[in-house]
């Protein structure tokens, strides 16, 4: 048996998309740091909505829900989601894994059946995402109008995303044109996941769940700016909670 930590990629991984080949990379950079072996492998969205798709899931220690937005399965990915929020599997979700991490909050736990990102064109009277309202001045030209490095993102004291980085302040990248829609901010404290950064203006940036093993969803990428000789520290704690919780399912495993 492989000693390796196993994560999924929630994603239709695209060659052309930067922040793909940066999730692979971010990984490669925590693993390397925390001197762990990592095995991560993508997970098309039509396959989470397959039968098979939660002894699939079960393989891995960690999932990650990746950009990438609208994606090939909206159903999918919602089940590969739920699956992580419902089995307490270490869980990071990012840019268009945080927004779709919000909408399967609300449908299945809100029970508001009908939440869905204005990306969609649904029609839904509960839109939870919707077009980014204040768009960065000089991002570059056809770039998303939320983009680039975007400075003054305040996290929550005592939170365990603020103990990741050991900081009050961040600087983060992001590659959006969806945020949360304000409106809906009371929707993530009902179901049990408290926003932990918010940006300058006071815009939702990241949500995590004090009763999960490890489950934190950022608008932001941390990927992004993840590098070789200084791995982003979300990413280094993703990756140790689920090379803890792989070793805890082994050690279940041979206690049976």
């Amino acid at each position: 048996m492989s000693d390796a930590v196993r994560i999924g990629i929630l994603g239709d991984f695209n060659h052309e998309f930067r922040s793909h080949h940066a999730t692979n990379d971010a990984l490669k950079h925590a693993a390397a740091k925390v001197k762990l072996t990592i095995e991560s492998q993508w997970l098309s969205t039509p396959t989470l909505a397959e039968p098979g798709a939660q002894k699939v899931l079960e393989s891995f220690d960690g999932l990650w829900a990746a950009p990438g937005s609208p994606y090939q399965s909206m159903d999918g990915m919602l089940k590969g989601i739920e699956f992580a929020r419902r089995r307490d599997w270490p869980f990071l979700a990012t840019c268009g894994g945080f927004q779709y991490a919000l909408i399967e909050c609300a449908r299945n736990v809100l029970g508001i059946k009908d939440a869905d990102t204005a990306e969609n064109n649904s029609g839904s009277k509960n839109i939870v995402i919707y077009p980014v309202a204040c768009e960065v001045p000089h991002r570059k030209k056809g770039a998303p109008k939320l983009s680039g490095p975007i400075p003054e993102i305040r996290l929550r004291p005592g939170s365990y995303l603020q103990s990741f980085y050991g900081k009050d302040i961040a600087t983060e990248e992001f590659f959006c044109n969806f945020e949360v829609n304000p409106e809906y901010e009371w929707a993530a404290m009902e179901a049990g996941f408290p926003i932990v950064a918010r940006g300058a203006q006071g815009e939702i940036r990241a949500i995590e769940s004090p009763t999960h093993r490890f489950y934190i969803a950022t608008l932001f990428q941390p990927q992004l700016s993840s590098k070789p000789s200084k791995p982003h520290p979300l990413v280094i704690a993703f990756v140790q909670a689920a090379a803890d919780w792989g070793k805890k399912k082994l050690d279940d495993s041979v206690l049976e």
